[in-house]
């Protein structure tokens, strides 16, 4: 474990406990990987794009601080819940500028980490309908996708934040991809 891993460790614990001044301290040392979480997300939207990636971690950061304390378990774990609030904030977004042009089709591309096809465009409030309906069938394979595909976690981190073992994630992670990219096509037919 790295000496700059430690005290992160420590003030996401301390964060988890209620202590908002631990959050204050916690921010500059995650600020720039929250950023590239943020490119990820934002490399993949519609050209045009109207929430650049600052204010997405702004936003991501507000409602971190808005919610009830959340215990940490690891900095796998803040990644996770970092990367759920950018997707949910990018889906209300989407579903705004929807309501707003209908039909006007906000796309993400599903890249080769996910494996749903390479490059495939997928309309972010379908994939976001389709992994809340996975949610209700299967919870679990529903994490490993938001971990892997919308976190980056690898197999390996994935397994120690759920608690599973590698080859529980690898073959639920490859059920959901099936899964999700059955109900994406079956969406997408006219």
């Amino acid at each position: 474990m790295s000496s700059t891993s430690i005290p992160l460790t420590e003030l996401l614990t301390r964060w988890g406990a209620g202590d908002q001044a631990a959050l204050e301290k916690l921010l500059p040392l995650v600020y720039e990987q929250l950023r590239q979480l943020a490119r990820h997300y934002l490399a993949s939207e519609r050209p045009g794009h109207t929430l650049q990636c600052t204010a997405l971690v702004h936003e991501a950061y507000l409602k971190l601080v808005g919610q009830a304390p959340v215990r940490i378990e690891s900095r796998a774990h803040f990644f996770a819940i970092a990367a759920r609030l950018m997707r949910q904030i990018l889906v209300d977004h989407a579903r705004a500028r929807l309501s707003s042009k209908r039909g006007g089709g906000c796309l993400v591309a599903l890249d080769e980490s996910a494996d749903i096809p390479p490059r495939q465009d997928v309309d972010i409030v379908a994939l976001d309908d389709a992994l809340n309906e996975l949610s209700r069938l299967d919870e679990r394979q529903a994490r490993i996708v938001e971990l892997r595909f919308f976190a980056g976690l690898s197999i390996a981190e994935t397994s120690r934040v759920l608690a599973l073992s590698p080859a529980t994630v690898t073959r639920n992670w490859t059920n959901a991809r099936l899964w999700l990219q059955r109900e994406l096509t079956r969406g997408a037919r006219p």
